[in-house]
């Protein structure tokens, strides 16, 4: 199956890891982009007090979830006030629907959108497909993975996965444009493209970094513009952000944003920060007629209830514990089959997906810290994954959707047996006995632990006996 077509499901992550494993060009594109992350951000805050700017970073977040259902009622009334409506979705079916419904009461038959992961997390573009509504993307990287029928590999570079060469071949064979090497003429060629969608679109679709409850503005980063067009051009602008994204002041924003752009690209600011607090005015020359806000849960709620998991929701969508992670620079993000791959989809899509069908998620990680020592808001993510693994296995609160999934009659049989026999002795000595005689008859392979090792054989007389043996002189211990 070709790449274009292949699809990824996180209940194949072991089998897409091996794949990957065994593709030298996706390990080599990784490898290298991940080297130049990881040296930006090295790189970046070489002259700050980083430490005190996480600890910052992380008390805003805290401080916006412990007034979380508070700032979210105060969002949507000053947004009101500032003429943006605004719209609840409890998951991404319903937030897919509202978008459907206002794009219909506008006879929109065109939708251009900025980059947007909660878009990626609620399939917007196959729901308006099936509408009958073209949703296309003006992300340089989304439009490329666009084009080649895929999904993004990255929640910051969607098309990281691709080389100089796959994308010019991308572009040659979708838009004819001519093979070459040459990143500028790509670049041009694509803006070129774009350029004249946004003009024609009917609605345009964002993400929000930053929503600040204070003021009723949504904040967006970007690098290439086209947020800004999305934002501007179209007569109608949809926002649409998980509810985790609020904060609470406008000054709480300038931390965020500083830990946002050196995390996430080793950049002291982007090249452009907006700040959208309603649609044009009267006295208004551009800008939408219309701005609406979705706000979506889809299973937020449920993370928010936990004073553990709880803290999965500080995320700020950087990507640097994925550019740190030594299980996803080796496979990719597409290996994980989910919208959020890396450290924070492992421990962020088992609430929308259930364990499931991503159990082996909180498994696929060395638990090397990595992610939580570069994670700018302090998600302490190896907790998080353990806690997750215990929820697999039935060992954890039950809070998480499909917990237990991974619990085996055999094996909690097998523990229980082993515990017995611990705490009797006499029973110990006979059954290490018996198992010593009929080491022969031990099987070579027991599961998942011998895919990668030798099955162990009891030995012939344990150390008790042999040293029974030493003393009464029948043999060396």
């Amino acid at each position: 199956m070709s790449a274009a077509v292949q699809t990824f499901t996180p209940k194949a992550f072991h089998r897409q890891a091996h794949d990957a494993l065994g593709n030298p060009q996706i390990r080599d594109n990784f490898r290298r982009a991940m080297d130049g992350l990881m040296s930006k951000r090295r790189d970046v805050f070489s002259d700050w007090d980083l430490e005190t700017l996480r600890e910052l970073g992380a008390n805003i977040r805290l401080r916006a979830l412990a007034k979380l259902p508070d700032l979210l009622e105060q969002l949507e009334a000053n947004c009101q006030a500032n003429g943006i409506r605004v719209h609840w979705a409890a998951d991404g079916d319903e937030a897919c629907r509202i978008i459907r419904d206002i794009c219909e009461s506008h006879d929109a038959r065109a939708v251009i959108k900025g980059k947007s992961m909660v878009s990626e997390e609620m399939h917007l573009n196959d729901h308006l497909e099936q509408a009958g509504i073209e949703a296309l993307e003006s992300d340089l990287g989304e439009y490329l993975v666009q084009l080649n029928q895929q999904t993004p590999s990255h929640i910051i570079m969607p098309a990281i996965h691709l080389n100089t060469d796959e994308i010019s071949e991308i572009m040659h064979t979708k838009t004819g444009t001519e093979r070459t090497r040459d990143v500028d003429y790509m670049t041009a060629a694509a803006r070129q493209q774009l350029r004249e969608r946004f003009m024609a679109a009917d609605v345009g679709v964002s993400g929000v970094n930053f929503a600040v409850a204070e003021t009723g503005t949504l904040c967006l980063v970007e690098n290439e513009g086209n947020g800004r067009m999305t934002t501007t051009v179209p007569p109608v602008h949809i926002a649409v952000t998980g509810i985790e994204k609020v904060v609470e002041q406008l000054r709480d924003v300038p931390p965020l944003y500083a830990l946002l752009t050196r995390s996430a690209t080793g950049q002291h600011v982007t090249t452009y920060f907006n700040m959208i607090s309603g649609p044009r005015k009267a006295d208004e020359h551009d800008g939408p007629r219309e701005v609406h806000l979705v706000l979506v849960d889809n299973g937020r709620s449920s993370i928010y209830q936990d004073d553990e998991l709880l803290d999965t929701l500080r995320c700020i969508r950087c990507g640097a514990c994925m550019n740190h992670c030594p299980v996803y620079t080796r496979v990719g993000g597409h290996t994980y089959g989910t919208t959020y791959p890396g450290p924070i989809g492992s421990i962020l899509m088992p609430h929308m997906l259930g364990l499931e069908e991503t159990k082996d998620l909180p498994t696929a990680s060395s638990l090397c810290g990595a992610c939580g020592e570069v994670c700018p808001v302090k998600i302490p993510i190896p907790d998080l994954l353990v806690r997750l693994r215990k929820e697999s296995v039935g060992e954890g609160r039950g809070n998480v959707p499909g917990a237990g999934v991974k619990r085996s009659g055999k094996e909690v049989a097998a523990w229980k047996s082993f515990q017995w026999l611990a705490t009797h002795p006499a029973a110990w000595r006979r059954s290490t006995a018996l198992a010593g005689k009929l080491q022969a008859l031990m099987p070579s392979s027991i599961g998942p632990w011998t895919d990668h090792r030798t099955a162990p054989k009891p030995a012939k007389a344990s150390l008790h006996a042999l040293v029974k043996r030493h003393r009464r002189g029948e043999g060396e211990a």
